[in-house]
C-alpha cells in the first residue's frame, strides 16, 4: 500500500494531504500531497547519499506528520528498517532495547533533540525522556535546525541512482513496546505484514473521496491519503478539538477512548464514524459518542503486534448481556484461540513477523485473558498480569469492569491493594463523569456490585484515575497506589 500511496500523492498533487486546525477549528493545510512527495523523494536521496543501504537501520525520533510520514516512505522505498523511538519509554531501556538493532543513522527533529537535552528536566514532568542521541548512532537533524542541534541531513542530495521502490519482503519497522531493561522486546514487522495490516484496515476504515479523516496514525494516514481523502491531526487542546469537529465535519474520527472523554467534557458533536483504540472502550462510552452525534461508534482491537485483530459497533456491543468485554469478531484474516490457560492466542498475516533476536512466531500471545462466543467473537476478561488474589480466589478485573460503566461513570477499574500475608483487598476506583453525583452513582453501582458476587469489591473509591503511555491507558500500578492511599476515606 505505500507504493500505492507514493503513486497516489504524485497522481493528485495540488490536493491538500494534512490539515491541521486553528485555534478557532478552522482547517489549515499543513502538507498537500505533491510536497509530501516531494519530501519523501529528498528523504530518500539523502538516505541513499549518506550511504545507508536495504536492511540498514534507521533510528526515528520525529513528531507525528507530514514530515514523519514523509521520513517513514523514504525508508520503504530504499527497503531501511526504520526503529521508532518512543520517549515514553524511557532512556535506560532505549538504551537496552537498541543494543538489539544498532541503528546506522538516527534522525531526530529539534523537539526530540530537546527532550535528549536541554529541555530534559522540563520533559520529564511530562513523563517524556531520550538518551543522549549519540549515543545512539550518528544523529542528523530532520525539519528546522536550532542552536545545538546535530547538523541538518542534506535535502539537497542528487537523486540520480536512488533505488526505485522495491517489490519483495524483509523487515520494515521495529517498535518497542514491553519487556524490561535487562529482557527489553521489540516487535519487528515485515514490509508484508504491515501491508497487510494496512490493508485490513483499508476494508474497516472506508475512507474516500475528497472528504476529510481525523486523526494521527499512521495506520489512519497511509489507507487515507491513498483512497483519496485528506487526512486532519487531532488538536490537542480539547475545546479546539471541538471546534474542529464542527468546522471540519470529517466522515470518518479516529481518537483514542481519553481524547474522547475530553472532547465530550467540553460537549464536542461527532459526525460520520467514530473510531477508537489503544485503549479500553467501554459500551457506555461509544454510545454517549453516538449520543454526540456520530452515526456509528466502533470499538478497535489492536496490538502492536497485530493491528487491526477485530471490531465492535457500540449497538452490538451495548447489546451483549455476558460477563467480560465484547471486542467484536476477528477481522478477515485474524485467527483467534485461546490457550490452555486463557490467554488469548491471535494469528494472521498482518501478525507482527518475530520479537528482535527471536525466532519468527505464527501466534501473538496478547497477554489478555479471553473466550470465544458461540459466535465466534472475542471477549475480553482481563489482563493475565493483572489477576488480584483474594482469599485464595483469583479475580481477573477485565471480567467484572465492564459492569461498572453505569450512567455517570466515565471510567472504572479494579485493583488489589495488598493486605497482608500476601492476600490482597479488590477496590473499585471509579472516575465521575464531571457533574455526577458520587450519592447518585453509588445507587447505580448498587446492582452491578451486588451481582458480582464473590468478586464483590471490598471499597469503592471515587478519584480520577491515572494514566499512562502513549495511548493514556489506566495506571493500574498508580491507581492502587491512589487507593490505598484513599482507603481511610471510603465506606
Amino acid at each position: 500500500m505505500l507504493d500505492r500511496l507514493d503513486h497516489a500523492l504524485r497522481s493528485r498533487p495540488e490536493r491538500p494531504a494534512v490539515l491541521t486546525a486553528t485555534r478557532s477549528g478552522a482547517p489549515r493545510v499543513r502538507a498537500t500531497r505533491g510536497e509530501l512527495a516531494e519530501l519523501s523523494d529528498a528523504f530518500a536521496a539523502a538516505l541513499h547519499a549518506r550511504g545507508l543501504r536495504a536492511g540498514d537501520t534507521v533510528g526515528v525520533a520525529v513528531r507525528p506528520g507530514p514530515r514523519a510520514l514523509a521520513v517513514l516512505l523514504a525508508l520503504w522505498r530504499l527497503g531501511l528498517r526504520g526503529a521508532v523511538l518512543d520517549p515514553g519509554a524511557g532512556p535506560d531501556v532505549l538504551r537496552a532495547r537498541l543494543a538489539l538493532a544498532r541503528p546506522s543513522l538516527v534522525l531526530a527533529d529539534a523537539a526530540a533533540q530537546a527532550v535528549a537535552g536541554w529541555a530534559r528536566p522540563l520533559a520529564r514532568r511530562a513523563r517524556l525522556a531520550l538518551p543522549d542521541l549519540a549515543e545512539l548512532g550518528p544523529v542528523a537533524t530532520v525539519g528546522r535546525r536550532l542552536p545545538g542541534c546535530a547538523p541538518a541531513l542534506d535535502l539537497t542530495a542528487p537523486r540520480t541512482g536512488v533505488p526505485v521502490p522495491r517489490d519483495h519482503d524483509g523487515d520494515a519497522v521495529i517498535v518497542f513496546t514491553s519487556g524490561t531493561t535487562s529482557q527489553p522486546r521489540a516487535v519487528v514487522h515485515t514490509r508484508s505484514s504491515l501491508a497487510a495490516g494496512m490493508a485490513t484496515v483499508t476494508s474497516l476504515f472506508d475512507a474516500h473521496g475528497d472528504d476529510p479523516v481525523l486523526g494521527g496514525t499512521f495506520f489512519v494516514l497511509v489507507p487515507s491519503l491513498t483512497r483519496g481523502a485528506p487526512v486532519a491531526l487531532p488538536a490537542r487542546e480539547p475545546r479546539v478539538l471541538a471546534r474542529q469537529l464542527h468546522r471540519l465535519r470529517p466522515q470518518d474520527t479516529y481518537l483514542t477512548p481519553p481524547q474522547l472523554r475530553d472532547a465530550l467534557r467540553v460537549r464536542a458533536r461527532f459526525h460520520g464514524r467514530v473510531w477508537t483504540g489503544s485503549a479500553p472502550a467501554s459500551a457506555e462510552l461509544l454510545e454517549r459518542v453516538r449520543g454526540a452525534g456520530a452515526a456509528q461508534a466502533w470499538g478497535v482491537y489492536a496490538l502492536t503486534e497485530l493491528f487491526p485483530a477485530a471490531a465492535v459497533e457500540a449497538r452490538e456491543k451495548a447489546a451483549f448481556e455476558g460477563p467480560g468485554d465484547l471486542v467484536g469478531a476477528p477481522l478477515p484474516g485474524v485467527v483467534a484461540k485461546p490457550d490452555a490457560d486463557g490467554q488469548l492466542l491471535l494469528a494472521g498475516a498482518a501478525a507482527r513477523d518475530r520479537y528482535l533476536g527471536e525466532e519468527p512466531d505464527a501466534w501473538v500471545r496478547t497477554g489478555d485473558r479471553a473466550r470465544l462466543d458461540g459466535t465466534g467473537r472475542i471477549v475480553l476478561e482481563g489482563r493475565v498480569k493483572d489477576m488480584v488474589l483474594r482469599r485464595a480466589e483469583n479475580i481477573y478485573p477485565g471480567l467484572y469492569e465492564p459492569a461498572l460503566q453505569v450512567p455517570g461513570v466515565e471510567l472504572a477499574v479494579l485493583v488489589g491493594v495488598p493486605a497482608g500475608d500476601g492476600d490482597e483487598r479488590l477496590v473499585a476506583v471509579v472516575q465521575p463523569q464531571r457533574g455526577a453525583a458520587e450519592a447518585a452513582l453509588r445507587t447505580a453501582l448498587s446492582g452491578p456490585l451486588d451481582r458480582m458476587g464473590t468478586a464483590r469489591p471490598d471499597a469503592l473509591v471515587f478519584a480520577r484515575i491515572p494514566l499512562s503511555g502513549r495511548s493514556r491507558k489506566p495506571d493500574r500500578a498508580a491507581t492502587a497506589a491512589l487507593a490505598a492511599q484513599r482507603l481511610g476515606h471510603t465506606v
